[in-house]
């Protein structure tokens, strides 16, 4: 039953973003040299990370301070506006957060509330796609996913 409802969230979350993919069509752009801190602001430290093969990386970041986390996914060399996204999921509370577009060198910052509970997040750039399962909690073993589409 677990997996199953699990299945069925990535697939929801899959549909949105691709959903607002294709209603989103804004460029947006920022300076070289983009970190995690400066997308999400910096009280947020990196807690986790994964590549989106060789176009970039997906950043988990985390506030104690507020307990909340963010996500960003930032190009390894921004440049000619590309399809991008970025989302977290908390499975425990059903609070999802996310961003999707045609960006020139990130896609977020997306926001929830996540102390005390895993996490799910990814993100895309082009035609690669990520994703990190029942992440940064001790409670389940993290799952990750790369898919070119």
């Amino acid at each position: 039953m677990g997996s199953m409802r699990n299945v069925a969230v990535a697939g929801a979350l899959g549909a949105l973003v691709v959903g607002a993919m294709a209603v989103s069509g804004t460029a947006a752009s920022a300076a070289p040299n983009v970190t995690p801190q400066r997308v999400c602001g910096s009280a947020y430290k990196t807690v986790n990370s994964v590549a989106v093969g060789s176009l970039g990386t997906v950043y988990l970041t985390y506030n104690s301070s507020n307990g909340k986390n963010c996500v960003a996914t930032i190009r390894a060399n921004p440049g000619t506006a590309k399809d991008m996204s970025t989302y977290v999921y908390v499975p425990d509370t059903d609070e999802w957060a996310g961003d999707s577009g045609t960006y020139t060198s990130y896609a977020g910052p997306a926001y929830v509330y996540g102390k005390g509970h895993c996490v799910s997040w990814g993100g895309n750039i082009a035609n690669v796609y990520v994703s990190v399962d029942n992440s940064n909690c001790a409670a389940r073993q993290e799952h990750r996913v790369t898919e070119i589409r």
